[in-house]
């Protein structure tokens, strides 16, 4: 790249008509000059060539990423991690706001992901170190997505359960019970005052306990709880497969009685998602597998705000995610960012009830409220439910 193209990679955002673009925050470590390492990050994940050879034209005024913001954070000793061939010079931290022009890849999630978090923006010379950690959505991109069908609102009336939070429990042990136990223990929490028990994310459809005969023993014994308690109850039932399964999946549970579907959002891809949402026929939840491999280094990969902002656009009506509980491993402020992201406007889309969780008992609800700051979250214990001494149907008791 020659010093005079450098300027077509940069703007100020009274230059740029705002609506055409998504705005992207990375944290960027580049190597050698900041300008030229910065504009050959916005050419890759973008206009890489901008005209053609002996052709008087150019394409970046239209269709190129541009820098908008740079704060330039300091020089640096070393990378903060090895990569392999990387260049040499000096080092420096930057936090970077690109405009890119969604015309490039229309509202479509795994051509954005491809263009924002693809091989150009983690393949740039000069820019070794790469972090997202946010993109910005004008109203006239929101508006081509449906997102989450039922929502927060949708969920409550479901279960008719206001002005608190929503009480899920995965069925324990996880693993290994037939679908006639598994219906009985979840039918005792029913009773001791679950509103949702849940298979696990890892428990889906497998022959010793298939999708078809746990959600019919489920169905059978959510009727009966609801009978009993005079409350409606949810089964929440793992759908996760192969993406040419989820829409037959979706149809056998929930005929069979399951009134809310799980799904591995990561694992099973953001169009599969979206794509069942619009299918579907009862609130969709997601649980976080996959997300922590490229999350949780500081300043490399994706920050979970994305992964939870993209999750909402994609129609999931609820996300289980990485919660307060020192096994989580995940830093309080960026709990609050992923519930502050299911839960803050977002153009027309619904919001979609924020799950923390992660070795929660009752022990644990009240701080879990405080920090959330309102009722509208979900609260689900595992163990502290399931393996109580009381066993789970004795927990409501006076």
């Amino acid at each position: 790249m020659y010093n005079e193209d450098i300027k077509g990679f940069f703007a100020s955002r009274e230059e740029l008509n705002m609506p055409d673009y998504l705005t992207l925050e990375y944290y960027l470590e580049c190597v050698g000059d900041i300008e030229t390492a910065l504009a050959h990050f916005c050419s890759e994940q973008s206009t890489a060539q901008w005209k053609r050879v002996g052709v008087d034209e150019d394409f970046r005024p239209r269709y190129a990423a541009r820098v908008i913001g740079l704060d330039v954070l300091g020089e640096l000793p070393e990378l903060s991690y090895s990569v392999p061939h990387s260049e040499t010079g000096k080092i420096y931290a930057c936090r970077v706001t690109i405009a890119h022009p969604h015309r490039n890849f229309g509202p479509k999630l795994p051509n954005l992901i491809s263009a924002v978090c693809g091989e150009g923006a983690y393949f740039t010379p000069g820019v070794p170190v790469v972090k997202l950690l946010d993109i910005g959505f004008p109203q006239e991109y929101l508006a081509a997505f449906d997102g989450p069908k039922f929502g927060i609102a949708g969920i409550r009336d479901l279960l008719q359960a206001y002005n608190r939070p929503i009480f899920f429990g995965v069925v324990k042990p996880n693993i290994g019970l037939s679908p006639e136990h598994f219906g009985e223990i979840a039918f005792q929490s029913w009773l001791g005052g679950l509103d949702i028990a849940k298979d696990d994310e890892m428990l889906a459809d497998v022959d010793w306990s298939t999708l078809a005969d746990r959600s019919c023993e489920l169905g059978k014994a959510r009727q009966r709880a609801e009978t009993e308690t005079g409350e409606p109850k949810v089964y929440l039932a793992n759908i996760t497969d192969e993406v040419d399964q989820l829409i037959n999946q979706h149809d056998i549970a929930v005929k069979n009685g399951a009134n809310a579907l799980l799904i591995n959002a990561l694992p099973v891809g953001l169009s599969a998602v979206r794509m069942l949402a619009k299918h579907t026929k009862v609130p969709l939840i997601g649980h976080f597998p996959f997300i922590a491999a490229f999350s949780r280094m500081e300043k490399f990969g994706v920050h979970t705000r994305v992964m939870t902002k993209l999750q909402r656009l994609a129609g999931l009506d609820s996300i289980i995610m990485p919660g307060f509980g020192s096994r989580m491993m995940t830093a309080e402020d960026e709990v609050r960012d992923n519930i502050q992201e299911c839960l803050q406007e977002f153009g027309h889309i619904k919001p979609s009830l924020p799950v923390p969780g992660g070795s929660d008992s009752a022990l644990t609800l009240e701080t879990v409220y405080r920090k959330v700051g309102s009722v509208d979250f979900g609260f689900v214990p595992g163990r502290g439910v399931f393996g109580h001494p009381l066993g789970p149907h004795q927990l409501s008791a006076p």
